[in-house]
């Protein structure tokens, strides 16, 4: 991860510090694992539709997706554009999710306070180094 690159880009006042910022993905991928693995459990297990794995599916690959993006392609609007998709497709799941498992819908209110909290400073680090 080039970190060096990304120290040089201009940044609001308000971004967290790495550190921070590594602490909260800590807190929130355990919560992500256990809300996700339930969902798919139960749809394995012949309880919940199948349709409840595409918003966790396209989820996990954006997830993953957007480290290599901004840090490896040092490409700012394809990350913005890719931490749009992690928002919406977490607002997508907990809609989803509700009729079936309202506590998962809810368990990941925390990972969406996040990711609309890194999508605005996505967006305002893109738009500060057009």
């Amino acid at each position: 991860m080039n970190l060096t690159w990304y120290d040089t880009l201009v940044k609001p006042s308000w971004t967290p510090a790495p550190g921070v910022i590594g602490t909260i993905w800590t807190v929130l991928y355990p919560i992500i694992l256990v809300v996700f693995g339930y969902i798919a459990f139960r749809v394995f297990k012949g309880d919940m539709p199948k349709a409840l794995l595409v918003p966790i599916i396209i989820n996990m690959i954006t997830n993953i997706a957007f480290t290599p993006i901004q840090f490896g392609l040092q490409n700012l609007p394809l990350a913005t554009v890719d931490i749009l998709l992690v928002l919406v497709t977490i607002v997508w799941a907990m809609i989803a999710f509700w009729p079936y498992a309202r506590i998962a819908s809810l368990a990941l209110i925390p990972y969406l306070i996040w990711v609309s909290t890194a999508s605005v400073l996505q967006v305002t680090i893109t738009f500060a180094n057009r």
